[in-house]
């Protein structure tokens, strides 16, 4: 008898270490998931409606511009379905030269994205008094980076400069001076229960400098001491006109 409990506990133990490997390498490969170039971890936040409840990927209306903040309570994000599913990642490249992937849309379509309503340029953003920058879902006409006129649709388009970004390929700048893509906001999506999730960035980031540039009106604006506070749980997603009182056009 005592034979056999020494040989159970031996067997327990070797259950026990194979089920701590298996964890150890599950976590390995998430982590792994997000060690390309790039790419940051923030908070998980869910992406809720006015009334505080989960946003459903369906919920969402095509080529409307949504704003929310993340990863910090004063950085304002455009959430955008642009109808067409965008299944297909794309290289892009950071200012600094470092490369990173961007993995495209996310929902039931695959249609949902999410960017920085940032401009890489001069950091123009939406404020709750005007926004300089928006999402244009119908054909525009725009200046490519060598100048030359084109057109294109689906685009973010920031009126201070005229930087142009392709929302369909990960903000990639299609035109103006901007030096880099708006950073990207990694969703997650769950499929059984249709929600969305903000989980992390890619590509650069312009944060630090967002925050010496304008922290006295962001605290005034936000009625926040620390702007740079991390959104916890969750955060509301609005329609841009309910945000900024006036969407500039150009």
């Amino acid at each position: 008898m005592p034979e056999m409990f020494r040989k159970l506990r031996r067997n327990r133990r070797s259950f026990m270490k194979l089920c701590m490997t298996a964890v150890t390498a599950s976590q390995l490969r998430h982590t792994l998931a997000w060690s390309d170039g790039g790419a940051r971890n923030y908070n998980r936040v869910s992406l809720v409606g006015s009334n505080g409840r989960p946003l459903k990927s369906n919920d969402l209306e095509v080529g409307r511009n949504y704003v929310f903040h993340y990863p910090y309570v004063s950085t304002p994000c455009f959430l955008i379905d642009v109808g067409d599913p965008l299944d297909h990642a794309v290289e892009l490249r950071q200012e600094d030269g470092q490369g990173y992937t961007w993995n495209g849309g996310v929902g039931h379509k695959k249609s949902i994205v999410a960017f920085s309503a940032i401009c890489a340029h001069k950091m123009t953003h939406p404020a709750k008094s005007i926004s300089f920058i928006d999402y244009r879902h119908e054909t525009i006409k725009y200046r490519d980076t060598g100048r030359n006129l084109a057109a294109g649709e689906k685009l973010i388009y920031c009126c201070s400069e005229q930087s142009v970004y392709d929302a369909k390929r990960g903000a990639m700048v299609l035109g103006g001076p901007a030096g880099q893509p708006l950073t990207a906001v990694a969703l997650e999506y769950d499929e059984n229960r249709h929600r969305l999730s903000a989980v992390g960035t890619r590509g650069g980031e312009m944060y630090d400098q967002f925050f010496r540039k304008f922290r006295s009106r962001l605290q005034l604006e936000y009625r926040v001491t620390d702007i740079g506070e991390l959104v916890q749980g969750k955060t509301e997603v609005m329609l841009l006109e309910n945000f900024s009182q006036t969407r500039a056009s150009c």
